[in-house]
């Protein structure tokens, strides 16, 4: 997947912002453990003062793409001289003060459920103050903290810490959800600005002198083997995290560290500007030829999005929703290849927007700054915390999946370029052709519609049987509050999350459902609150984002079952943070190789017959999704899982193989066709994310050296769904409230390798994922 958790104070070095919650990636695929870091991208949960997450999700199934991963915070960007000239002479405080009463983006949230997201009051213009104030504020209490003459406790610096920077983590998490659901050039350039400054800041309030000092001082005392068990996993993550982002340092040491900290947000800034900038364009149909092949539903979405933009035909955005869609329906294959070539290519044109030069100075500073940490490589600092623990153990799992992948992708091949020999004898597949002639396939294989399938996948009955689902299995209930609190755009849904039976209040969710102009692609989960009980505690604020097509005026909104996957999975990024139950706002981030585990296996009720028989119903007659169908598309299951398997584990090999690299010497063309030709990657499969284009590994630090989590946790979650099975099916309430205790509610409190073996009874198993995915 990334907001992973609150915006402390944290220093963090990915330059990203918090807010990116339970979940995702980018693109729709997976999430993980923050090391706090202000505003991070990576996993999610209340960035202290400077920290967020997934995400991701959370590509695609992706974004950032998590309830928490744990990241290492690098607090949240800011000049660091600006932010000490604020607090000097006073001058912070009564700013603080101030600017509290006319900025809307520094109040705090007001309204029912704890106070709500102020969205009918953000201004891009109110951000650039709201930085500085807010940034003054957590340095005065961070220095407040440091400069304490009592003898260090863990309430005087621990939980002290945890209690700062809470208004720049509301100012943050603002920042970030603006910048991702609704960007416009202000935004993209505040973002520029201020991201070498925000991590200046955060290098600032970790290197605060004395303040690792103290903390240091509390994990070694006597008395720390005493604590409550939460207490004392937030001591010991505390410091691991300010050894690994660079606190030991000696003066020298830090200053570089802190100027490529600050090079790497501005160039991670720049990077997903670019990006943006190629997914804002489309390919043109301009003829009712073009249009073979081509499902009513992306018909009448293109030609919404041509209209949009003052353009005559039918526009096929750069965004993977669309593309794919037609890649799979298009008979005309001169526009596949040019509609694929362009998705494909984005960020390496040549032009302005041509991201290499990004990437390649990206990397070469990653190397940099792990020698100066002490770490063999940019992977190994990643996997410090993660439960892989060592780039061996990544790779081992890859390894072990890829060859049986790669020999079911050549199976599929085979039975493609028979089909498509049968048509056109000199035909080779190409990569452009995949999709459709794996679709042509399954319609042979085992006549399966998928366009007459969709007819009973619609969109709004499709979320109806995701929150159904979750209250069946969790005791909980959602009602809808839309148009009582505010929200940042017309598309946007909100409910309030109801324990059951006590009818007590656990947190809001809100959806923002459809594709647009300003909007990233794919589709992620994100935090705008995290919940913790310390002083009072706080409640779970959760998003869920997508770029599902519209329909036309008047029409169901019809999506396909891939579609209804992506709902279910990121659903699952804030069913992890709406289930939370942890004390410290820190504890709330876990390592982005387990995040994921909560939105893959929540795919898994998708296809289960009470769900279906209620919810997966006909949009014209109203008729039930019939068993004859259902058992059409079990049987189908497994097609198309070697490209699949394909497609992400090779992006997975080529990113741990460019981190594991300790020089960060790096061309990006030449290392992507060295690798591919190395592993043996099938000539007719492209990488899913190219490297000019790959935001989970050069939008932030987030999935870099970490893309195998998603593959980490597929293996989790085809294993722990087998736990419901053997238990009598997937509804079971026994295994339900085990999944939730262990793997849902308990944040980071514990080691997260024995978290499962709690809930499983044993370490999860490679097999089952293999045998789900037909590759034994």
């Amino acid at each position: 997947m990334a907001a992973r958790r609150d915006c402390r104070l944290w220093p963090r070095a990915d330059g990203r912002w918090p807010g990116y919650g339970w979940g995702t990636d980018g693109d729709g695929v997976l999430g993980t453990r923050v090391r706090q870091t202000v505003a991070s991208g990576r996993g999610s949960r209340p960035s202290r003062a400077s920290e967020v997450t997934a995400k991701r999700g959370c590509g695609g199934h992706v974004g950032a793409d998590c309830t928490g991963v744990r990241h290492r915070e690098f607090v949240c960007n800011a000049a660091a001289e600006t932010v000490q000239a604020s607090v000097m002479g006073g001058r912070g405080s009564a700013r603080v003060g101030h600017m509290s009463l006319t900025n809307p983006l520094l109040q705090e949230w007001s309204g029912p459920y704890g106070g709500v997201p102020p969205w009918d009051r953000v201004v891009v213009s109110d951000f650039p103050e709201a930085f500085e104030t807010a940034l003054a504020d957590q340095r005065a209490a961070v220095e407040r903290i440091a400069s304490n003459p009592e003898p260090p406790t863990f309430e005087n610096t621990l939980e002290a810490l945890e209690r700062s920077g809470q208004m720049l983590d509301r100012v943050l998490r603002l920042f970030n959800v603006m910048r991702l659901n609704m960007s416009t050039p202000d935004y993209r350039a505040l973002d520029r600005e201020w991201q070498p400054r925000l991590a200046a800041a955060a290098d600032a309030l970790r290197f605060t002198p004395g303040l690792f000092e103290r903390i240091d001082a509390v994990y070694a005392s006597p008395l720390a083997q005493s604590l409550p068990l939460e207490a004392a996993r937030l001591v010991e993550l505390t410091r691991d995290e300010y050894i690994q982002t660079g606190a030991s340092l000696d003066a020298a040491n830090r200053a570089r560290l802190s100027a490529v900290n600050q090079e790497l947000a501005g160039l991670y800034a720049d990077f997903r500007a670019r990006v943006l900038a190629d997914e804002n364009t489309w390919t043109l149909l301009t003829a009712e030829d073009d249009l073979a092949g081509l499902p009513a539903g992306l018909v009448s979405a293109a030609a919404a999005a041509a209209a949009e933009r003052g353009l005559t035909g039918w526009a096929i955005l750069n965004t993977r929703s669309s593309v794919d869609l037609f890649l799979t329906f298009s008979a005309r294959r001169p526009l596949r290849e040019a509609v694929w070539r362009r998705f494909k290519s984005r960020g390496d044109n040549g032009d302005v927007n041509d991201t290499n030069a990004t990437i390649t100075r990206i990397v070469a500073l990653r190397a940099e700054r792990v020698r100066l940490l002490g770490y063999p490589s940019h992977a190994h600092w990643q996997m410090a915390d993660s439960m892989a623990g060592h780039p061996d153990a990544a790779r081992a799992l890859l390894m072990q999946v890829w060859p049986a992948a790669v020999a079911r992708a050549r199976e599929e091949v085979g039975q493609m370029q028979a089909r498509a020999a049968s048509e056109e004898s000199l035909l080779r597949i190409e990569p452009w052709d995949y999709l459709y002639y794996a679709e042509r396939v399954r319609q042979a294989e085992f006549d399966i519609d998928v366009e007459q399938l969709s007819l009973y996948f619609e969109l709004g009955r499709m979320l109806d049987a995701a929150l159904w689902s979750a209250e069946q299995r969790y005791g909980i209930a959602f009602k809808e509050i839309t148009g009582t609190v505010p929200v940042f755009h017309p598309d946007v849904r909100v409910w309030d999350v109801i324990d059951v039976p006590s009818g007590a209040h656990r947190g809001l969710f809100y959806l923002d459902t459809f594709a647009r102009t300003g909007k990233r692609s794919g589709a992620w989960a994100s935090s705008y609150r995290t919940q913790y009980r310390m002083d009072g505690g706080a409640t779970t604020i959760a998003s869920n984002n997508n770029n599902f097509l519209r329909s036309a005026p008047g029409e169901p909104v019809l999506v396909s079952l891939d579609d209804v996957r992506t709902l279910f999975h990121e659903f699952g990024h804030s069913l992890h943070g709406l289930l939370q139950d942890v004390t410290y706002p820190t504890l709330a981030g876990t390592p982005r190789d387990f995040v994921e585990l909560p939105s893959q296996i929540n795919e898994q009720w998708v296809f289960t017959r009470q769900l279906l028989d209620r919810f997966a119903r006909h949009s014209r007659t109203n008729e039930p999704l019939p068993s004859a169908l259902i058992e059409k598309v079990k049987a189908a299951e497994t097609f198309s899982q070697g490209y699949k398997t394909v497609e992400a584990v090779s992006a997975a090999i080529l990113d741990l193989e460019l981190h594991s690299r300790p020089d960060g010497v790096f061309d990006p063309t030449a290392f992507e066709q060295e690798m591919l030709e190395r592993i043996g990657m099938p000539a007719e499969i492209a990488l899913r994310h190219r490297m000019p284009h790959f935001d989970h590994l050069f939008g932030s630090d987030a999935y870099s050296g970490l893309y195998y989590s998603y593959l980490w946790a597929d293996v989790m979650a085809a294993d722990g769904w087998q736990a419901f099975l053997e238990a009598g099916g997937p509804w079971n309430t026994e295994v339900a409230n085990r999944f939730r205790t262990h793997i849902l509610s308990d944040g980071n409190t514990s080691d997260r390798a024995e978290a499962y073996r709690r809930f499983r009874g044993r370490d999860p198993e490679v097999r089952a994922l293999l045998t789900e995915r037909g590759l034994l």
